[in-house]
């Protein structure tokens, strides 16, 4: 078992610290409890040293950075915690306040524990952060407040801030390797045609040779990159700014979810995608108690291709007036597989919609991840064609002169 390092407080106030032995985090606290203390602070001892060395990243990280999916996973986990060990919420919150590690997330935690102390719900509080807590988070725990049962849906709300963190890991390192080799391709053959090209090419306008076109279109290719590449640069910037404000826009987002729901191959990992992060978002919201009409609105928000979105807001309107999810999802067939539907029924008709939704995402999750890990296997040989094509193609043009003018001689 694991060996927490450990500070709890009794109602005198007094103080106590240690190391114990125990199954879990909720197990610690309830040894502590039946002592007469509370939990306030744990760390796996055993993990210790770890978590040393990116502490001091952590805290610069948290100056500067966003709060991340991991810090609220943090929070959610131990508050979580707190609350079962019988902590008041703003005294929970106050104590996860002095514990976190990212500043712009401790200030945010510690003016939680100021509305609740002033009257505020949790839930209230939370939406005065609506860049932190989208409103998922936030109509769970207005849930669990109104049912009494805030401990139980902090812990399905952590438990899908693990599964959505996890999904979106696995999805970036695996894409990282193809992005990191195109960038770095086209960077050195930008600094060859400015920097090495133009030396040799010298030498060929000075002995006034006949080229061949390769060699001309290498040479022109360089000449236009060394005189612009200044204003090339700055295009590039400007051209990314647009293309970001245009993005935030309705008709942006309308044009690029299109887009990627059309380009080959892009459009089953968007489909795949939306469809599991559409299945865990609804089965946890189920769990928590949240109506089907309510759930299919929240759910529609989080969702990053606007069609989803607008499958999701129209599916709620139809279940307003008494049809099913299978059937208002059923005209929307060229963006959700036939699997989705078909396991919507079932749920629907064996009354189990929550638990099928949950198998549902673990499947599309469990797609997505083997797509794009095959993904740096596909794409690795058709990236080292691409670079022997381009050197062959400057070696062709740089030697080839070479040859015609020591024939010359």
């Amino acid at each position: 078992m694991p060996i927490f390092q450990y500070t709890a407080k009794n109602q005198a106030g007094e103080t106590k610290t240690g190391v114990l032995e125990a199954k879990d985090e909720t197990t610690l606290a309830q040894m502590l409890r039946q002592e007469g203390f509370i939990l306030t602070q744990v760390k796996n001892a055993e993990a210790e040293p770890q978590k040393k060395k990116i502490s001091f990243t952590v805290f610069l990280k948290g100056i500067f950075g966003r709060i991340s999916v991991v810090d609220k996973l943090m929070f959610t986990r131990h508050l979580a915690i707190m609350v079962n060990a019988g902590f008041s919420l703003h005294k929970a919150l106050e104590a996860l306040a002095q514990q976190t590690e990212n500043r712009n997330f401790q200030k945010v935690i510690q003016d939680l524990a100021d509305r609740i102390r002033k009257g505020q719900t949790f839930a209230d509080s939370l939406a005065k952060h609506p860049k932190v807590f989208d409103n998922f988070f936030i109509s769970m725990v207005r849930v669990g407040e109104k049912g009494g049962n805030l401990e139980e849906v902090l812990r399905i709300l952590t438990e899908h801030l693990k599964q959505e963190h996890e999904f979106i890991s696995k999805v970036r390192v695996a894409l990282a390797y193809p992005a990191v080799i195109v960038t770095a391709m086209v960077g050195i053959g930008i600094l060859m045609m400015i920097m090495v090209v133009p030396k040799i090419t010298a030498m060929f306008e000075e002995l006034n040779t006949a080229l061949p076109i390769t060699t001309q279109i290498l040479i022109a290719i360089s000449k236009f990159l060394s005189r612009y590449y200044l204003i090339i640069g700055i295009a590039l910037v400007v051209l990314s700014f647009f293309l970001i404000r245009f993005y935030k826009t309705k008709k942006g987002k309308q044009f690029f979810s299109w887009l990627f729901l059309k380009i080959p191959f892009f459009n089953k990992i968007t489909q795949k995608i939306n469809c599991a992060r559409f299945s865990r978002a609804f089965a946890s919201l189920m769990k928590s108690g949240v109506p089907i009409v309510e759930s299919l609105n929240i759910t529609a928000q989080i969702l990053g291709n606007v069609f989803y979105t607008q499958s999701l807001i129209d599916a709620a309107e139809a279940v307003k007036k008494g049809k099913t999810i299978h059937d208002s999802l059923s005209a929307y067939d060229k963006i959700y597989p036939a699997l989705v539907g078909q396991m919507i029924g079932v749920g629907e008709q064996t009354g189990e919609l929550a638990e099928i939704m949950q198998k549902l995402a673990d499947f599309y999750e469990e797609e997505v991840t083997n797509i794009t890990q095959n993904l740096a296997s596909i794409i690795e040989p058709v990236l080292m064609i691409l670079i022997g094509a381009a050197v062959g193609f400057f070696a062709v043009s740089m030697i080839q002169p070479m040859y015609s003018m020591m024939g010359n001689i």
